[in-house]
C-alpha cells in the first residue's frame, strides 16, 4: 500500500466546499486510491497542485504518463466532467482512459507538454483568444437528450438564492445581481443552439499538447448556450500582476470573440457580464465577498448591454 497524505489546506478547501460528504470522501481517500492504483496497475509519479481534487500524475502499466484525478463522487465535479469529456471524445480535449463513477475517479490523457494559454498574455493575446476560439469550435456539438449534467438555466437559481441571503449591496450590489439573473434567463430563452459546455474554459483550462496543439482540461459539464462560454476567458487569466493588465484586454477579445465565433457583440457582452457576476455570485458563498476583478468588468460591461 501507497502511504497517501492528505495536505490539511486540501482537506479544509474540500470539507468548507462539500460539508460533511466532503469529509467523509477525505477520510476514506487514502484507502480508496490505493483501491484504484492497484485495480487499474498504476504507480505514483508527482502530485499537481491541489484545490477540490485529488490529483497526480501517473505511470501506466506499460510505462506511459497519465493523470489520475478523484474527487467527491456526488454532488461535486467529478461527475459532470467525466459526462462531458467522454462526450467531447477527445476533440479539443483531453481524453477519458478509465472512469469509476462510483469512486469519483478519473484517468485521462495526459497533455503534453502542457504549456497554458496564459503563457500568450498579454503580449499575444490576440493569439492567446485565437486559441480559445478554435477550442470552442471543436469542443462544441449539439447535446444529446437526456445527457446527465445540468441545464445552463439551472444557475439562475444562484442568482436568487443571493438575493435571498443578501437583501442589500453587500457583498455586491444587488442591482448588479437581479440584472444578471434576468439577463441569464432571457439569454437561455432566445439560444438558437443548445450545446454541451465546457463550462470554465479559460487560459489555465488550454494545454499544449502533442496530439492536437491544444486541449482543454477541467470541464464543469453544462448544457445550453454557446455564448456562455466565453464569459470566463474576459476575466482570466487569474492572478496576474495588476486587474487593469487584463480588463485593458476586454474591448478587444469581445471583438474578436464576436468575430471568431459569428456571435454578435451584444451576446457576447451580455454572456460576459452575467458569468462576471456569476462567479462573484459564487465567491460570495464561499468567502462571504467578491474577489474584485469578475466584479470590476461586470461595471466596465454594465454600460453596453442591450
Amino acid at each position: 500500500m501507497v502511504e497517501i497524505t492528505v495536505p490539511s489546506t486540501f482537506a479544509r478547501q474540500v470539507a468548507e466546499c462539500w460539508g460533511a460528504d466532503g469529509i467523509r470522501w477525505l477520510a476514506a481517500l487514502p484507502e480508496t486510491a490505493n483501491e484504484v492504483l492497484r485495480d487499474w496497475d498504476l504507480r505514483l509519479d508527482r502530485m499537481y497542485p491541489l484545490s477540490l481534487n485529488w490529483v497526480t500524475r501517473v505511470r501506466r502499466a506499460d510505462g506511459s504518463a497519465a493523470v489520475l484525478k478523484m474527487g467527491v463522487p456526488e454532488g461535486g465535479h467529478i461527475a459532470g466532467e467525466a459526462v462531458a469529456l467522454e462526450f467531447f471524445g477527445g476533440h479539443g480535449a483531453i481524453a477519458v482512459l478509465a472512469h469509476d463513477r462510483a469512486r469519483g475517479a478519473l484517468l485521462l490523457e495526459e497533455a503534453a507538454p502542457g504549456v497554458p494559454a496564459r503563457s500568450l498574455v498579454p503580449d499575444r493575446d490576440e493569439a492567446a483568444t485565437a486559441t480559445l476560439i478554435e477550442v470552442i469550435r471543436r469542443l462544441h456539438r449539439p447535446a444529446p437528450p437526456g445527457i446527465p449534467i445540468p441545464e445552463l438555466a439551472a444557475r439562475r437559481a444562484s442568482f436568487d438564492g443571493h438575493l435571498g441571503r443578501f437583501p442589500g449591496d453587500d457583498p455586491l450590489p444587488r442591482h448588479l445581481v437581479e440584472r444578471a439573473g434576468h439577463l441569464l434567463t432571457e439569454l437561455c430563452a432566445t439560444a438558437t443552439e443548445r450545446v454541451v459546455l465546457h463550462g470554465d474554459l479559460h487560459h489555465d483550462n488550454v494545454l499544449t499538447a502533442d496530439r492536437e496543439p491544444w486541449l482543454a482540461i477541467d470541464p464543469h459539464g453544462v448544457v445550453g448556450d454557446p455564448g456562455y462560454e466565453i464569459g470566463a476567458m474576459l476575466y482570466n487569466p487569474d492572478p496576474m500582476d495588476d486587474d487593469d493588465t487584463v480588463l485593458k484586454l476586454v474591448p478587444a477579445r469581445i471583438e474578436q470573440l464576436a468575430d471568431g465565433l459569428g456571435m454578435p457583440i451584444e451576446r457576447v457582452v451580455a454572456w460576459g457580464f452575467v458569468q462576471a457576476v456569476l462567479s462573484e455570485v459564487w465567491n460570495a458563498e464561499g468567502v462571504g465577498k467578491g474577489t474584485g476583478r469578475p466584479l470590476r468588468l461586470a461595471h466596465l460591461l454594465l454600460p453596453r448591454l442591450p
